[in-house]
């Protein structure tokens, strides 16, 4: 049978009667045949509990240290998934990141994965154990364990599924699948049967928190097929039936894949609007700007720069809303001064609100369509951003709700594609 890896979130992993659950789920897919990989996140609140404390003992936790402390989560769940396996009859084995080993960069708290070493575990899964590995974390070439950051426990998973060359990565969540967007907003969402990567890139880019967005550029790079569904379900379910559960995230090319325009509208309340006046128009002047940015870790989202007017431009973009005051201290320290800007304001009370799909390449009047629906709401869009397959815009935070249930109304996203 196939090799198949299973990822497992917080909330999956939340208490030892859950834990007892997933083992039961990974027991029923080894026992009808299938040499099993798992994944699972830390127990939910032990990721943040931990870093904490660092936070208790550290106003500005050394990275390093940091990555030592929050990697231990993931340790006891590896642990505990194990023993619960062992219990029920099931040989298995847990590893952290270093024993398997998954190799990273240096840059502690957002390592980026450069290589799996598979051969440990394929020895095991030949002798039939089902094997479980930390997710979130590595080691780098000095020897340091190292994390992947938020979310990083997909990636992880997806990254374990390519090196392996496994059939299908599971991602059982809190949710049954993707859906047209958060039902907690539109009560009329609707879950997709299947998405593209292509889509599920962007929505993961633009603010869906079903999955992490570096997972889904590994499953995308590798032709991972990727399921997103629930660990809410009884765990005895047949395998049959759970396989073809959720959402499938796959590829354009796929003939049955929905004949939809938009799949989905995405938002995000985590950004904040950051504005550079009175800059000099000439060459060099986005790096001027942006460099001592990017120097600080900080990444940009959206940038527009106004038309030049008597030889100067204001130039916006955004940033997370986490990282907003460090952007700003950054452009006022080293930006400022040296491109004899004339002020610097910014507003963290903005949200970001996209409308996803890959019918964008062929049909016309979407953007009109998406800019008349926010225009009789009342909705001032104040910056916006297109892709092949995206329309994004800037708006106040407090009408986000209002916009997001409007779109997916224009959209017609409640009712089945033709």
């Amino acid at each position: 049978m196939s090799l198949i890896v299973h990822k497992y979130g917080g909330t999956s992993m939340g208490s030892t009667e859950r834990i007892k659950n997933v083992a039961k789920r990974v027991a029923k897919w080894h026992a009808a045949g299938h040499r099993m990989v798992v994944v699972p996140s830390a127990m939910s609140g032990e990721t943040n509990r931990l870093l904490g404390l660092a936070r208790e003992i550290q106003d500005q936790p050394d990275p390093r240290e940091l990555d030592m402390i929050a990697a231990t989560g993931e340790q006891v769940s590896v642990g505990l998934l194990a023993m619960a396996l062992k219990a029920i009859g099931v040989d298995a084995v847990s590893y952290a990141g270093w024993q398997v080993p998954v190799r990273t960069n240096s840059s502690f708290t957002k390592a980026r994965i450069e290589a799996i070493e598979p051969e440990r575990v394929h020895a095991d899964l030949e002798a039939g154990r089902v094997v479980i590995i930390t997710g979130f974390q590595g080691v780098d070439p000095a020897g340091n364990i190292t994390t992947l950051g938020r979310g990083g426990s997909d990636t992880s998973a997806v990254a374990v599924a390519a090196a392996l060359g496994a059939a299908e990565c599971l991602i059982y969540t809190d949710v049954d699948g993707v859906y047209t967007t958060d039902p907690r907003i539109v009560a009329e969402a609707r879950r997709l049967e299947k998405v593209t990567f292509e889509e599920m890139l962007e929505m993961a880019s633009l603010g869906s928190k079903v999955l992490q967005i570096r997972s889904v550029e590994f499953a995308g790079k590798y032709k991972v097929k990727t399921r997103v569904l629930s660990s809410l379900t009884p765990p005895d379910i047949p395998v049959e039936v759970e396989a073809q559960s959720g959402t499938l995230i796959t590829f354009e090319e796929d003939e049955k894949m929905e004949k939809a325009v938009i799949s989905g509208i995405a938002f995000n309340r985590d950004e904040a609007k950051i504005t550079v006046s009175g800059v000099p128009d000439r060459p060099g002047i986005a790096h001027q700007i942006l460099g001592p940015v990017a120097d600080a870790n900080i990444d940009v989202d959206m940038i527009i720069q106004n038309a030049s007017e008597a030889g100067m431009t204001d130039f916006s973009f955004t940033v997370h809303r986490n990282e907003y005051e460090k952007a700003l201290a950054v452009l006022d320290a080293k930006v400022k001064g040296p491109i004899s800007a004339g002020k610097i304001t910014g507003d963290p009370k903005i949200a970001k609100v996209s409308v996803v799909g890959i019918g964008m390449r062929s049909h016309v009047g979407l953007a009109s369509l998406m800019f008349r629906t926010l225009s009789e709401e009342g909705i001032n869009i104040q910056m916006i951003s297109t892709s092949e397959i995206k329309i994004s815009v800037i708006i106040d935070d407090k009408y986000m709700e209002l916009a997001v249930r409007a779109l997916h109304k224009a959209f017609e996203l409640d009712q089945p594609p033709a």
